[in-house]
């Protein structure tokens, strides 16, 4: 090759390879996050519409919400109207029950739901998330519970002479299992897509129940819509709302638990799974939480269908309540667990001097952290959100410091890691992390009352130098308006000017001829 040559191959490789160079980080970057599960930040310039048509959970979120539409219209038109069978009619639950029934499954799911959002405090899900898994269980789950149950259910029953006891084989046998499965469907999928965020047990309990709950809530509809309309469609002693209120103290007082209660098995299987590096653990520990959560249903649907009286209030008393206390005692000492492990992940950093001393205690305290945004929400909505995203960077770092020691996360770690402390250093300013006294309420101000003009005196009156009361007029002053004896109208000094202080003081004149008596 000639020295032409080479001079002009030379600047091209010079102006290509600053590209190469430069572009191969960031890529690594963003492998290293996808490899591990971290979520990767959008690019600084893009738009909010741009930057979800590029994340691929948006477009599976409406893919779901559209399915969870199609399969709640074709159950409402399944369960709802009567349907014509070869054998006659089978009566729906029909347009007027639907409302009753759904008012009364809203008692048991909405403060049951509140209390599952309420334990989840320390990292919460996104609003997306628990609206994806409830749902799952209220629209996916009880559509594929109710198509395959109702199959097995013909496929066991025995018609004839066969044995009665066979209408109580798909509950015992088949419900368990299938509806444990559809209502876990979602966790998987969570597990899956989101295995980042799954930082404790409490994530799985929360999701779980939530899951428990929904599928819970349609299927009481079902039931208290049932009773309802038989009780309506027959005459017997029992009214349509007394019927009603029967099953809903069974169904929603006494074992309103029961759903959400089998699916936290399985929660607490994939958690255990997902924060733990073995991969036996990871296999054995999800489905020892499925079989554990379809025996308990299993055990449940036996002692309903099979034991009555006294042998049912034992079991309830004996069995069922004890493994809710439980499961309730489970659920506060993680609490405190995971607070443990937030303050010593932080101290961490505090020892590199990365965050501040008083930090670790001050986002390990549920109940400091709950003051800190009530001073916040005083402080203004810029303050607000800032403590908002200050405690969830904070937590996240955190958990991510925890994933690191576990071995979870490798060096794509890292880079989350710097993204996070400087997140936390730019917030710090306008955060409230450890708030001290009394929040800053508004002050409220009374509204004053309109002092009274006087005119203000020419001399000292009677509040003093400057003071705008009046003072005293001298004698021979009267209200305006009065006439005095010598038929002239008074109001107004006698004389020209009133003497004030002790030159105020009159004496009548003095009679010269006058001396005392006797003299």
């Amino acid at each position: 090759m000639s020295a032409a040559t080479q001079e002009r191959a030379r600047p091209r490789l010079r102006g290509r390879r600053p590209r190469r160079l430069a572009a191969e980080p960031a890529e690594t970057q963003r492998r290293d996050l996808a490899r591990n599960g971290i979520p990767i930040p959008p690019a600084p310039g893009d738009p909010l519409p741009q930057q979800l048509i590029k994340r691929p959970l948006f477009w599976f979120s409406v893919a779901v919400l559209i399915a969870y539409a199609v399969l709640l219209v074709l159950l409402y038109r399944q369960v709802v109207p009567d349907q014509e069978v070869p054998g006659g009619i089978v009566p729906g639950l029909g347009t007027e029950a639907v409302p009753i029934a759904a008012r009364y499954a809203a008692l048991t799911v909405v403060p049951l739901s509140l209390l599952f959002l309420w334990a989840d405090r320390f990292r919460p899900q996104r609003l997306w998330v628990w609206l994806m898994t409830f749902g799952w269980g209220a629209c996916v789950a009880t559509f594929v519970s109710a198509q395959v149950n109702t199959w097995a259910a013909a496929h066991l029953s025995i018609a004839g002479d066969g044995d009665p006891a066979t209408g109580t084989r798909a509950a015992i046998f088949v419900a368990p299992f299938v509806e444990e499965a559809s209502k876990a469907t979602v966790l998987f999928w969570l597990a899956i897509l989101l295995r980042y965020q799954w930082v404790s047990r409490l994530s799985g309990i929360v999701l779980a129940g939530l899951s428990g709950a929904a599928f819970a809530f349609v299927e009481n509809i079902l039931y208290y819509g049932r009773a309802y309309r038989y009780a309506a469609r027959t005459f017997g002693e029992v009214s349509p709302d007394e019927a009603l209120r029967q099953v809903f103290f069974f169904r929603g007082v006494l074992t309103f638990f029961g759903h959400p209660l089998f699916t936290a098995m399985t929660g607490i299987g994939l958690a255990v799974a997902l924060r733990s590096k073995s991969k036996v653990v990871r296999v054995v520990a999800p489905l020892a939480g499925f079989l554990a959560a379809a025996f308990l249903h299993m055990a449940f649907n036996t002692s309903a269908s099979l034991l009555q009286g006294q042998n049912l209030l034992f079991v309830y008393l004996g069995v069922a309540i004890p493994l809710v206390i439980g499961v309730v005692v489970f659920v506060v000492r993680q609490l405190f667990r995971e607070g443990r492990l937030i303050r010593e992940r932080l101290g961490d950093y505090v020892r590199l001097g990365w965050l501040l001393e008083s930090e670790p205690a001050a986002f390990s305290r549920l109940r400091t952290r709950m003051r800190a945004l009530w001073h916040a929400l005083f402080a203004g909505p810029a303050v607000l959100l800032a403590t908002l995203r200050m405690q969830r960077a904070v937590t996240e770092l955190a958990y991510l410091r925890d994933a690191m020691t576990r071995g979870l996360v490798d060096r794509g770690g890292v880079t989350r890691e710097k993204a996070l402390l400087a997140r936390i250093r730019e917030l710090r300013p306008l955060a409230v992390s450890r708030p001290e006294g009394r929040a800053p309420y508004p002050a409220l101000r009374r509204a004053r009352r309109a002092t009274p003009a006087y005119t203000p005196s020419s001399y000292p009156g009677p509040a003093g130098i400057g003071g705008n009361y009046p003072a005293p007029l001298g004698p021979g002053y009267s209200p305006p308006g009065v006439v005095g004896v010598t038929g002239r109208p008074t109001g107004a000094p006698v004389a020209a000017s009133t003497p004030l202080g002790q030159t105020a003081t009159q004496y009548s004149e003095v009679d010269p001829t006058w001396k005392p008596p006797g003299e």
